[in-house]
């Protein structure tokens, strides 16, 4: 890359990645990696992806889920055939970066209970914007210890990833916002206590255990902006710009460019 601190590594799908990302972390490293992306090639002038043969059986009765996650990711269905013992089998071809992350939400609908594999089919065209996520963040605005008062007011928002008492920075993601918009939390804010509350007032905080986290669902969360901070005893999502202002002036000039 043109910066001397950072690498570009290349690899055969997100797993290959996850791979060597846990074996760097064994043994002692400590780095910061983005969101994976895929190789393109220009063919008579125009941009090419490359595209998967996405094989997978399903109960019949999570076909309607598995089909509306593949139309999402602009999966394009070539053959549904119907198996022995109530099992559909689906024949897709999906561009690579559609699958990016698919693996996780396909167990999740279907309990456990799916089969898939890919292999690669070809290049074809560029297929349009993915949304590989229909959540947001929610992003810490500033550094502390993560009090329970706060997370339990946060549980509303979305799912969490820390625990009350772990330490948190601006910009680092502490949990999955339900909606699609990222959103800045105060998760270190402490029940604010006066002389005439006495501490047998106070009602017992119930909490929901934080998400967790591993290095392949970390690798899966990431959108352009975020990254996953790797070292030996912890793994952390967090915003490649820290500073909220920094962020904003980003995507302001992301949507210029866009236009």
């Amino acid at each position: 890359t043109d910066r001397p601190d950072a690498w570009e590594v290349q690899g055969r799908g997100e797993l290959q990645l996850v791979v060597l990302l846990e074996m760097m972390r064994r043994e002692g490293f400590e780095l910061t990696a983005g969101q994976p992306r895929v190789l393109t090639r220009e063919i008579d002038g125009t941009m090419h992806e490359p595209m998967e043969r996405l094989v997978i059986d399903v109960p019949e009765e999570h076909v309607g889920q598995v089909t509306q996650l593949l139309a999402a990711r602009k999966g394009r269905m070539e053959n549904m055939t119907a198996q022995s013992d109530s099992w559909t089998r689906l024949d897709y071809v999906i561009p690579a970066r559609g699958l990016v992350g698919f693996r996780t939400e396909f167990l999740t609908e279907t309990r456990g209970t799916g089969i898939l594999h890919s292999i690669f089919e070809g290049w074809e065209p560029w297929a349009g914007d993915i949304t590989t996520r229909a959540t947001g963040s929610l992003v810490a605005d500033r550094q502390g210890a993560t009090a329970s008062f706060a997370l339990f007011g946060l549980q509303e928002r979305g799912a969490m990833f820390v625990g009350p008492g772990e330490d948190v920075y601006e910009g680092m993601i502490v949990g999955e916002h339900a909606r699609a918009n990222d959103l800045d939390v105060n998760a270190v804010k402490e029940k604010q206590l006066t002389n005439m509350r006495s501490s047998t007032s106070d009602v017992l905080v119930r909490l929901t255990p934080p998400k967790p986290l591993t290095l392949e669902s970390a690798i899966e969360f990431l959108r352009s902006d975020e990254c996953v901070e790797i070292t030996p005893n912890s793994i952390r999502l967090r915003k490649v710009d820290l500073d909220k202002n920094d962020r904003v002036k980003a995507a302001r000039k992301i949507k210029n460019l866009s236009r």
